[in-house]
């Protein structure tokens, strides 16, 4: 294994701080919350009441969103392909941090520039999702409906798949990450969360709201097909992946880790 990856190897659960979360200071994520939330979620209230509300809960308190951009993930990738991207809320919010807030000067001192890609390409099975990204969106994200499991990746600096890949079973799940290698050029990026099998009980409520969410938008009884972190970080290993691991899951009662990884 690499020396990066002995080095990074465990979740991190945060920093000298506390967590990811505190490397800022309260008053200075409120007030740049505040403005990214305004700014990433009017466009969607031109999609539907739904799509306003849902936009404004999920990016207020997922704290994924808050930390691709304090530590800088996605900053300096053109090429974005986002993965099971719902209604397009990871555009939404890149759209809004560059141009109107870090060029405005709405920005923590001590946070990496605001990603600016150049293009933002999205996948995503459900047409009521694709729907809803593509009329607040506009021609700004290239969102098909698709399935990842067969559609066309092409070319990326920088693919996203949040929280999707327990969807689909195991061998499908390695011949995506291997699509994703082939679609990435060395050194690109692949985020990727996932909940830790090996979380306790707090996996155990993550599959449960899983479930749950599923049965409310009509897909019936899923199969879940998860692994603990380490078992991930080795079927990344063997995709061609170097990654090492982020907590992702606080402020919330998830087990939910982001992995982030480099192409080899």
């Amino acid at each position: 294994m690499p020396e990066t990856s002995r080095h990074a190897g465990s979740v991190r659960h945060g920093r000298a701080s506390g967590d990811v979360s505190g490397a800022v200071a309260d008053r200075d994520w409120v007030s740049l919350r505040s403005a990214l939330l305004d700014q990433a979620c009017e466009p969607y209230r031109k999609a539907s009441r739904f799509a306003y509300h849902f936009a404004r809960g999920k990016l207020r308190g997922d704290p994924v969103f808050r930390a691709i951009l304090e530590l800088g993930l996605l900053s300096g990738h053109r090429r974005i392909l986002d993965l099971g991207c719902g209604q397009g809320l990871l555009a939404a919010w890149l759209r809004a941090a560059a141009p109107c807030c870090y060029e405005r000067g709405i920005w923590p001192r001590n946070w990496p520039p605001a990603p600016c890609p150049e293009s933002m390409r999205g996948i995503e099975l459900m047409g009521r999702e694709v729907d809803r990204a593509r009329c607040a969106l506009g021609p700004a994200c290239d969102v098909v409906q698709a399935d990842i499991r067969t559609a066309a990746f092409g070319s990326a600096d920088a693919v996203v798949i949040l929280d999707v890949l327990h969807y689909i079973p195991a061998p499908a799940q390695r011949e995506v990450l291997q699509r994703v290698r082939a679609a990435l050029p060395v050194g690109g990026l692949l985020l990727l969360r996932v909940g830790d099998a090996d979380g306790g009980l707090r996996f155990h409520f993550t599959q449960w709201v899983d479930k749950a969410v599923l049965l409310m938008r009509g897909r019936g009884r899923v199969a879940l097909h998860c692994r603990s972190i380490e078992q991930w970080r080795q079927l990344l290993c063997e995709c061609g992946f170097d990654s090492r691991a982020e907590a992702m899951s606080h402020g919330t009662p998830f087990a939910n880790v982001l992995l982030i990884a480099l192409a080899l």
